[in-house]
């Protein structure tokens, strides 16, 4: 099967070249970008893929394409196009449903969506690895979405099948766990800085931490992952944090308490506090207790 590209950016630096080599009836042979020196430094890393001028030109050498540009111009791009009746039409965003494709299925063409579960950061030749183990969502009627399935698990990775009311959540979710992961990093580490230690130092400090909860996440998952004083009820010590950062770092408050507030729950699943610790917690994370139960 002939694969194109329109986009050049972190997602196809990966994919493109991971298709490539790891799935056997997949060929990249097109790649167009906003400019022709992005194409063809993702070409340069294919087989036989030329760098093209335009969609137009992908489209009319491929059997199925990939819309790998951001979100808000996948529809423009796809209503510039003349498609072929019976060709494949993706696009590889996490939060749009395949209705951005419309003016590629008004013309025939089958289309879906093709998202990979994973966080890129462009350039790198170790990305095209990080599809293993991946969950790949999929959005699409058949024969196309046999063929997702199919890329899927020759890239190493799992399928969930959505609907296209679910993509929202769905994205949502992702960047709760991975956008959202660096933002509570940023935070973290301004506290440090409160104490006079640089951000890298302080990174490379909570970095481990990190990566530790992560792996505890891997192998007991949840809510068997959660430690520290929510865990353990100790409301003294979360009062004391609650104290210095209105003191400190009062930006930090309104997250501290919100993310404090939703941890209590697990804490509660978790069966190591009491019903009346969790509502002290709660009272205390959303400001109704000004002093903790002792």
């Amino acid at each position: 099967m002939r694969v194109g590209f329109v986009g050049a950016g972190r997602l196809a630096q990966a994919l493109a070249p991971a298709l490539d080599e790891l799935v056997p009836d997949a060929a990249v042979v097109a790649v167009a970008a906003r400019s022709l020196e992005s194409a063809q430094r993702l070409t340069g890393r294919l087989r036989a893929a030329q760098a093209v001028a335009t969609p137009q030109a992908v489209a009319d050498t491929s059997d199925l394409i990939l819309i790998a540009t951001p979100d808000d111009v996948i529809a423009s791009v796809t209503g510039a196009v003349q498609w072929k009746q019976g060709q494949m039409v993706v696009h590889c965003s996490g939060a749009q449903s395949a209705a951005l494709l419309a003016a590629a299925a008004e013309q025939g063409a089958i289309t879906g969506v093709f998202h990979p579960l994973q966080t890129f950061v462009g350039g790198q030749e170790q990305d095209a690895g990080r599809f293993s183990g991946i969950t790949f969502s999929v959005e699409a009627p058949e024969p196309l979405a046999s063929v997702l399935r199919s890329w899927s698990e020759s890239l190493g990775g799992r399928t969930v099948n959505l609907q296209a009311a679910d993509r929202v959540l769905y994205h949502a979710a992702a960047v709760l766990a991975c956008n959202y992961l660096v933002t509570l990093a940023k935070l973290a580490t301004d506290l440090w800085a409160e104490m006079g230690i640089e951000r890298e130092a302080a990174l490379e400090a909570l970095l481990p931490l990190i990566k530790g909860t992560v792996e505890n996440l891997d192998a007991v998952g949840l809510p068997n992952g959660l430690t520290g004083p929510i865990a353990r009820g100790d409301l003294g010590t979360i009062a004391r944090h609650l104290t210095a950062l209105a003191e400190r770092a009062p930006h930090t408050l309104a997250a501290y308490r919100e993310l404090g507030a939703q941890t209590v729950p697990l804490a509660e699943e978790l069966g190591r506090i009491t019903e009346e610790r969790a509502s002290a917690l709660r009272e205390l994370l959303t400001g109704e207790a000004a002093v903790p139960l002792r």
